[in-house]
């Protein structure tokens, strides 16, 4: 079973490894979207692969990390794609939350990254 989790915040970011010019090459900011995929086994007596409480738990602290700061000055996402940003998410989660599964994050509603180890 495969079950979803989203969450968004804010915060600013630029790209510094894109062309002089670059539009991204901006401080610009983004309200990102973050979904994460948990999957195992559905337990029978509770009906569940996780509490969603759970995976909230596990994931405020770093939700804190990100909201409302510059994504560059972060250890680790001194180059912020939503492709680094989706990896740097899950390698973090990962320890507390073993199931898991991928990362999505999504900058605008037309664009997102997909992370799955």
């Amino acid at each position: 079973m495969r079950i979803t989790k989203q969450f968004t915040f804010d915060a600013a970011h630029w790209l510094p490894e894109v062309p002089p010019g670059h539009k991204c090459k901006r401080l610009h900011g983004h309200t990102y979207r973050i979904v994460l995929g948990v999957e195992g086994d559905l337990d029978p007596a509770l009906g569940w692969v996780i509490d969603y409480g759970e995976i909230s738990r596990a994931c405020k602290p770093l939700l804190e990390e990100l909201d409302h700061h510059c994504l560059n000055e972060i250890p680790g996402l001194e180059n912020p794609t939503a492709e680094h940003l989706a990896v740097w998410v899950y390698e973090r989660l990962k320890p507390g939350l073993p199931l898991l599964a991928d990362v999505m994050v999504r900058e605008t509603p037309s664009t997102s990254a997909v992370y799955r180890p």
